[in-house]
């Protein structure tokens, strides 16, 4: 039985992107995914995040490494600068999702990335975290993208496919829309 060579536009395996869909499609509950995290405060600003495992298509799979996320504050917010700090991770996060969604479904549509690269801004006030406001919002007022790509397609596209990953993207959802989140103390 002779096995078909895989098709790979922007470094992404069309093939098994179709088929991974397929066997969505046939069983739902494939698409059900749960990402854990552990931090541990360091010192002052500092935190570190361990990445190591996750439940998705059907089992927990166990990754080979331990992914480190760092985190830290600007001197101007009494931290090291050993790192970015977790707003500027929630840009990353945000960004390279999109990032993703632009890149599988261009390669999905058959639409070759030359370039692909997003600057982010996001404005906050921080008198509601210092405690001296309770009518400012606490997190981002706004968040600003902008997108520059180089591709083999058109402005309309493009645009359509900037509409299509703003609709899909699971972190611009989590961004834009509230979610559930409860926090259970547990003292030592």
């Amino acid at each position: 039985m002779a096995t078909a060579t895989p098709t790979i536009t922007n470094g992404v395996n069309v093939t098994q992107l179709v088929d991974t869909i397929e066997l969505i499609k046939r069983d739902a509950g494939l698409a059900r995914f749960k990402f854990r995290s552990r931090t541990e405060w360091v010192s002052g600003g500092r935190c570190e995040t361990e990445i190591s495992s996750f439940y998705g298509a059907g089992s927990e799979v166990a990754r080979p490494r331990t992914h480190t996320l760092v985190g830290d504050e600007p001197p101007v917010l009494l931290g090291t600068d050993t790192a970015p700090n977790a707003v500027e991770a929630v840009l990353h996060a945000l960004a390279a999702c999109i990032s993703v969604g632009y890149v599988y479904n261009a390669a999905a549509r058959g639409i070759a990335i030359e370039s692909l690269r997003f600057d982010a801004e996001g404005e906050l006030d921080l008198r509601a975290f210092l405690g001296l406001s309770e009518t400012t919002r606490p997190g981002f007022e706004r968040i600003t993208f902008t997108a520059t790509v180089k591709a083999d397609a058109t402005r309309a596209q493009l645009e359509e496919l900037c509409d299509y990953v703003q609709r899909t993207s699971p972190v611009l959802d989590i961004v834009r829309n509230p979610v559930p989140v409860s926090i259970r103390l547990v003292s030592e």
